[in-house]
């Protein structure tokens, strides 16, 4: 109770308003409390999330300890053992702080890291002419960094010396593999463009370098990736300049090296066209447009979808058949220029028989039709006709007695 300043009446005690918000009400006026059937859920939600909260605090802080306490756990130390010269098993050193080899390695890694391949070959030819190292487990380490080095230099020749005195003297080192590696770099520079120096100039072809290097890569490696990929690069660089025999017989032999390589589409592929591009007309040797049939056969059972969107299909075929039926068609008129009809008459029906989709074999028809020759198929044997027939081959040969060489270049060359 509380006193009226203006009278001695006692007032009742009105509560002070309380400070908290009240409930949200919607647009309609109405309260958004959550009602009473649902606070019990909430509070146990909220409950839970509190708990929660608490459990992965607790595991953030036991996992902080345990890494910790791994962390200063001393691995244990491995033991690597290695053959020396005498046929003894020995450990092999291992890099560690106490050792002073590791530390030059480390600091010509670095030295390379930061762009300096000079300063890196400095500290390694030094290392290695200060004592005998020929036996050092570092040296073909060093060498690997050494050409490293030289390479970053713009120097590949000394470089490609260093590894190969790795691959030489340590065929049995970690850095064997990874020298051939490097090499191969080198090769696929060569390849693309590049040309090594003569007398500080860049005069000269690497083609040639290129090529004993990936060579050697398979003789040292192989049936390895390694091998498998330089062998295709090469058979790539023939196909690429244009050096067709070649390109084919190296594609030969990578498909039968490696019958499974992922490269097998496309030494098929451009095996095929090389062959096809060989052809250089009607009037030269057409061996190589039956053999380019059965590869792009090969092909086509192989991979399908390929061999549609690549053009490999019949229709190809089919100008395969047309330039053959071509060259017989040539022959004949050879024949013909020089009164040698009855060989004109063989070719000709050889041509309507072996190609009679062809133009060549409509040309051949219309000869029989304007001479009043009988057709092959009119004979009575199928081997009549042959018999009697002179055994004329597809091509005059060269020099051959009683076939004197031509100028006209519509015929046959020798």
């Amino acid at each position: 109770m509380r006193v009226s300043p203006k009278s001695d009446r006692h007032l009742p005690e009105v509560p002070p308003p309380t400070t908290s918000a009240a409930p949200p009400r919607d647009h309609h006026g109405e309260s958004q409390r959550a009602p009473d059937w649902m606070r019990t859920p909430l509070k146990t939600c909220r409950s839970r999330a509190s708990e929660l909260k608490v459990c992965l605090s607790l595991m953030t802080r036991w996992l902080l300890v345990f890494g910790i306490a791994m962390a200063a756990i001393p691995a244990r130390a491995q033991t690597s053992l290695t053959l020396d010269p005498d046929g003894q098993w020995r450990p092999v050193q291992r890099a560690g702080q106490d050792d002073p080899d590791a530390k030059v390695m480390d600091q010509a890694r670095r030295l390379l890291a930061e762009r300096k391949p000079e300063e890196a070959f400095d500290l390694l030819d030094g290392w290695m002419k200060a004592e005998d190292r020929r036996k050092n487990p570092y040296t073909p380490e060093a060498l690997l960094l050494k050409g490293q080095a030289k390479l970053d230099d713009d120097e590949e020749t000394n470089a490609l010396r260093e590894w190969e005195e790795i691959v030489k003297n340590y065929p049995e080192s970690e850095q064997f593999v990874p020298a051939l590696e490097n090499e191969f770099e080198v090769a696929k520079l060569y390849i693309n463009g590049l040309s090594p120096r003569v007398l500080g100039l860049r005069i000269d072809d690497g083609k040639p370098v290129a090529e004993e290097i990936i060579l050697r890569i398979n003789e040292r490696l192989p049936g390895s990736k390694l091998a498998e990929k330089a062998l295709i690069t090469l058979a790539d660089m023939y196909y690429r300049i244009r050096d067709l025999p070649i390109a084919v017989e190296t594609y030969d032999v990578f498909l039968r090296l490696y019958p499974r390589s992922a490269y097998r589409s496309r030494a098929l592929q451009r095996r095929a066209f090389a062959t096809i591009a060989q052809f250089r007309g009607p009037g030269h040797d057409p061996s190589g447009l039956l053999e380019a049939r059965y590869q792009i056969e090969d092909f086509q059972r192989e991979f399908p979808s390929e061999a549609d969107r690549l053009g490999m299909s019949d229709a190809l075929v089919a100008r395969l058949d047309d330039s053959a039926a071509a060259h017989l068609l040539e022959v004949a008129q050879w024949y013909a220029d020089r009164g040698d009809v009855t060989s004109q008459k063989y070719i000709l029906g050889r041509l309507i028989t072996k190609h009679p989709g062809s133009g060549a074999a409509v040309e051949a028809l219309a000869t029989f039709d304007k001479n009043h020759w009988p057709l092959p198929g009119a004979k009575k044997g199928p081997d009549a006709g042959n018999a009697a027939a002179p055994a004329a081959p597809d091509q005059p040969a060269k020099g051959q007695a009683g076939q004197p060489e031509q100028a006209n270049p519509k015929e046959p060359t020798p």
